[in-house]
């Protein structure tokens, strides 16, 4: 998923996106344990995402107190 995606959503988008990611990175985290998991690449992957969306957030919320 690319940053300028990420951006395009609301907040409510955001935070529903950053749950379905933690939830697929605990099943990943899972798979990895008992050894079902077929790309380890993935994990690393998820874990970006999810910091994309945290930094998508907090940009939206310093543009809204610069705003306000």
């Amino acid at each position: 998923m690319k940053a300028s995606e990420i951006r395009d959503m609301t907040a409510e988008e955001l935070q529903d996106k950053l749950k379905t990611l933690k939830e697929e990175l605990f099943n990943l985290r899972f798979q990895l344990a008992i050894n079902q998991l077929e790309n380890p690449m993935r994990i690393k992957a998820v874990k970006k995402d999810i910091a994309r969306v945290y930094t998508v957030i907090r940009e939206q919320e310093l543009e809204s107190s610069k705003n306000a």
